[in-house]
Order: C-alpha cells, then sequence, then structure tokens
C-alpha cells in the first residue's frame, strides 16, 4: 500500500491513467487541467506519466472540480462522472428558466465573473 493514497502500486497507476482519461474526456490540455486544480504543469504530466502517484488531495481536487466519481478514480468502478456534461447543462437550463428574469441576469453576471476568476489564474 502506498501510504499517502491508500492504494496499491498498481493501483495507483491505474489511477494516474484514469487521471489522463478524465483530461481527455473533458477535451481540456494539462495546462488547462493543471490551472483548474491548482498544480503546476509539470505535476499533472508526471501523474500521468506514472512518475508521480496522485495523493487523496489531488484525487479529491480532480473529483470536485470536474465532477469525477471518486469511486471510478481510484478502482475503475462505475461511471467516470457523477453526472454527465450534457446531463449538467441540462440541468442549468431547466434551473435557469425557473428564474424570472432580474435573477436571470444575475445569474448570467455571476457566471461571468466566474470565468473572469478562471481565466485571470
Amino acid at each position: 500500500m502506498h501510504e499517502k493514497s491508500g492504494y496499491s502500486l498498481n493501483n495507483a497507476m491505474a489511477v494516474n491513467e484514469r487521471i489522463r482519461q478524465v483530461r481527455q474526456a473533458l477535451n481540456i490540455s494539462q495546462t488547462d487541467f493543471s490551472k483548474a486544480i491548482c498544480v503546476s504543469n509539470g505535476y499533472t504530466a508526471e501523474i500521468e506519466n506514472g512518475h508521480r502517484i496522485a495523493n487523496d488531495r489531488i484525487i479529491r481536487l480532480i473529483c470536485l472540480t470536474f465532477g469525477v466519481s471518486e469511486t471510478w478514480l481510484k478502482t475503475g468502478t462505475g461511471d467516470m462522472f457523477q453526472t454527465s456534461p450534457v446531463e449538467k447543462q441540462e440541468r442549468i437550463l431547466s434551473l435557469f428558466n425557473e428564474l424570472n428574469p432580474q435573477f436571470q441576469n444575475y445569474a448570467l453576471a455571476v457566471i461571468d465573473r466566474l470565468l473572469q476568476l478562471q481565466n485571470d489564474r
């Protein structure tokens, strides 16, 4: 067992590959993926290449940031995402349509600000 991550070295290599699969499924670069979870691009590259083991903190960050199933990331069991990107879009649109117009404008302003914050990283 690897003491920092709580899983075997063989499974750690599989976790590293699943992290690459997540990034590829999201169709984002290592740089953008790294920025989103606040680690260096080199750190992500080392994880994906099997030179570094993803610890529990990194696994949790990936799961929270991208909606990845922690069970899937650690074991390969179940679905990759807790909710598919399409399901998220449908839910957002449904919730947005339930808002009255002034709250829709507020929601759009909040989303614009979140994008600015994300891009400023």
